[in-house]
């Protein structure tokens, strides 16, 4: 496997890390701590990635006001609890839950349940291991809330994807998740 080139380069005012790696387009992204990430195949002049992130200035800006607000929201939540006892926590709630997936689990065994310190994502799912992970953070989350994102990841083994389909999935097992939904964006 070839290594990554990384580079650090500023345009429109906006500093970032240019990582690459073989992708079809050009990814722009700004992580949790306001960090900018761009990647590109090799093949991209750089000038291109640099006019495609002055292009998107005022969208990156926006993006970091809001992961810094994000932050300082974060700053201000109830202690999380330690690690272990939020995956006992998630565990318990996935068995629960289990029962209605088991026919879409890989294999029809419970998936693995793993507990992460994840700022951008609620939980994810992950076809080629079976397991599903959810943020250490959502522990502290209302009950209804911390449902909704289990249900909504088992619902990824059978659509890998936010299809009209894995959304009525979704509702039939939790009718109300639209309200259990805003309960996260809430904080």
């Amino acid at each position: 496997m070839a290594t990554q080139q990384v580079q650090q380069r500023v345009a429109g005012g906006i500093a970032y890390t240019l990582t690459r790696r073989r992708v079809r387009n050009i990814n722009l992204r700004v992580r949790a701590d306001g960090s900018v990430a761009a990647s590109a195949s090799a093949r991209v002049p750089a000038a291109y990635v640099d006019a495609f992130v002055a292009a998107r200035a005022d969208w990156v800006r926006a993006a970091q006001q809001r992961a810094a607000a994000r932050r300082a929201q974060e700053a201000e939540q109830p202690d999380l609890p330690p690690k272990a006892e939020a995956l006992a926590h998630m565990q318990a709630l996935c068995r629960a839950y289990y029962p209605q997936f088991a026919a879409v689990c890989p294999g029809g065994q419970m998936p693995k349940i793993a507990v992460r310190d994840m700022h951008t994502r609620w939980g994810s799912c992950s076809l080629r291991t079976g397991t599903l992970a959810f943020a250490q953070r959502l522990c502290v989350m209302p009950p209804a809330a911390q449902e909704y994102v289990v249900v909504h990841e088992f619902c990824h083994f059978a659509h890998p994807n936010h299809s009209p389909a894995f959304w009525a999935a979704v509702e039939k097992v939790l009718p109300d998740y639209r309200q259990r939904e805003k309960l996260l964006k809430m904080r």
